[in-house]
């Protein structure tokens, strides 16, 4: 991966870690990822978020950063993961609450492994979302663009990056959403 290649990440939190709350936790993290060489660019706002899928625990607090690193793709993953161990994170069951989870949303434009895979994963029925994962790294994000919790704090980073195979800017996948869906995502 060249140097300087964007590196965009979701950052979230609903359940406390040794005494600190959500937001103790993502700032933590983000010192975390530094203390492993990476650069953080850029830090957007915290904001409060109903937890996905709803009902599935106590409402998120969410963020995005913009990162810089020599690591590859698969190396980045298996840093926040390490970065999420450091703060309690257990992969038990998915979409449980958890104290810290980070996402890779996107490396430059990227797509990996393949478009094919990418596909499948992107166009995946919700209902099968929930009891399959893939047993590999795709990006960019298979959900990002459906996602306010996660675009509208990547409207604080990178709001002209665009999506290398849907073609739409961040702000453009934002400004599609339905106004609810992004009204429910408040500053912290």
């Amino acid at each position: 991966m060249p140097v300087g290649q964007e590196i965009l990440i979701a950052l979230g939190a609903n359940t406390p870690f040794g005494g600190d709350g959500p937001v103790e936790t993502l700032r933590s993290a983000l010192v975390g990822l530094q203390a492993r060489g990476v650069s953080v660019r850029k830090v957007g706002r915290f904001y409060k978020t109903p937890c996905f899928p709803k009902d599935a625990g106590p409402d998120y607090v969410n963020a995005c950063a913009a990162l810089c690193s020599d690591l590859g793709p698969e190396s980045l993953l298996e840093m926040l993961h390490s970065v999420e161990a450091d703060h309690g994170r257990i992969r038990a069951v998915r979409w449980a609450a958890r104290s810290l989870d980070l996402d890779l949303l996107a490396v430059g434009h990227e797509i990996v492994p393949d478009l094919p895979s990418y596909e499948k994963w992107r166009t995946l029925p919700l209902d099968a979302q929930t009891a399959r994962a893939p047993d590999r790294l795709i990006l960019p994000h298979p959900r990002l663009h459906e996602r306010a919790f996660v675009l509208v704090p990547l409207m604080d980073v990178a709001p002209d990056w665009r999506h290398p195979v849907i073609g739409l800017t961040v702000r453009q996948m934002h400004n599609a959403l339905p106004a609810e869906a992004r009204g429910e995502v408040k500053p912290v």
